[in-house]
């Protein structure tokens, strides 16, 4: 696995092919968080909890995503951020690695922290957070409308997460309370979201030195329990973000791309599309932060479409790829948003 001096140690699946690795069980890899890393983001991790005073310290374990189950005061770190070649393999299969920079991946143990202390302590119990944040007990939607210009939520992770659910909703602002010591009233000055902040800096003092309500040290769905292939669990994965996207993409591409044959002798669209296909996934999910998979799948019906209308890339370079980028954003996010979202992933 990756070390903190960056060295792999040996394991024998280490430099087997993609193909091959994805046989292996889970429970198979051998991986650990010690030695690697991830301690070192744990460890920080604490230490800003120790800063703020806070006594209870969120166990942590390796399961196959983020996630910190209810009632249970820890949070689990996906395989893959262990060792580089499952690193390459994650991207390879999702097109990203959700946490493999030390600044995403603080940014999301700091939010799991936020989980992680509410089931410790319990606070969701206290009026002044259900006044603040909602009831715990609300439902988690299937489809939730975020609002990009909302003052009242807090923005740290992508997808306007804080906007989601009252969970969500505090362990971002939780995050946020953390990480930025008092620069949180600088930043959100004037925001009712500041009124949030305000809220866990005095939730925090009142728990920070006691005892927690729940000290179980449970670890749900950790790796050694998980027997299922690599293969298998990227298909599961991936069957999460499989939606039917309408073909309603033809005026709009029509109007970028000529369909006229004084033209036919310029680069068709769809290869343009193609050679450019991983710059505009990127592009967008750094505007939107939608997942890359999910643009993929939209990038890949516009494509077809493409080739089916026989439409070429007439024009420049440059402004051919800031209007797709802007299409490419629009139809995304109004499918997303208004006939229905992928199944929630956990955080």
């Amino acid at each position: 696995m990756a070390t903190r001096r960056g060295i792999s140690r040996r394991l024998p699946w280490a430099r087997w092919p993609n193909s091959r690795l994805l046989e292996l069980r889970l429970c198979d890899l051998g991986v650990t968080l010690e030695g690697t890393w991830l301690e070192d983001c744990v460890d920080l991790l604490y230490s800003e909890l120790e800063s703020r005073g806070i006594r209870s310290r969120p166990h942590v374990w390796l399961s196959d995503e983020w996630f910190s189950p209810a009632g249970v005061p820890g949070l689990a770190i996906p395989f893959y951020l262990t060792h580089r070649t499952l690193m390459r393999l994650e991207r390879a299969q999702m097109l990203e690695v959700e946490g493999g920079t030390k600044a995403h991946c603080m940014m999301i143990l700091r939010h799991e922290a936020g989980h992680a202390l509410q089931h410790a302590y319990q606070i969701q119990r206290r009026r002044r957070w259900q006044r603040h944040f909602g009831a715990s007990s609300t439902k988690y939607p299937d489809v939730y409308r975020p609002r990009p210009a909302s003052r009242h939520h807090v923005q740290h992770l992508a997808f306007w997460y804080a906007q989601s659910h009252p969970d969500e909703d505090f362990a971002e602002t939780f995050a946020v309370w953390l990480s930025s010591r008092e620069a949180w009233r600088k930043r959100y000055r004037g925001w009712p979201a500041l009124r949030k902040l305000e809220c866990v800096d005095e939730l925090m003092a009142e728990v920070a030195d006691s005892r927690p309500a729940v000290r179980t040290r449970s670890r749900p769905h950790s790796l050694g329990q998980l027997r299922r292939t690599l293969a298998e669990h990227y298909a599961e994965r991936r069957s999460q973000f499989d939606m039917k996207f309408p073909a309603t993409y033809d005026r709009d591409l029509t109007r970028l791309f000529s369909d006229d044959s004084r033209h036919r002798r310029h680069e068709a669209a769809s290869a343009f599309l193609r050679r450019n296909r991983k710059e505009l996934r990127e592009l967008v999910s750094r505007w939107t932060g939608e997942y890359q998979f999910t643009l993929d799948a939209v990038l890949s019906d516009m494509i077809g479409r493409c080739r089916e209308l026989k439409l070429r890339a007439v024009g420049s370079e440059r402004r051919l790829k800031q209007d797709f980028a802007v299409l490419l954003t629009v139809k995304t996010m109004h499918f997303l948003y208004s006939q229905g979202r992928r199944t929630w992933l956990s955080l």
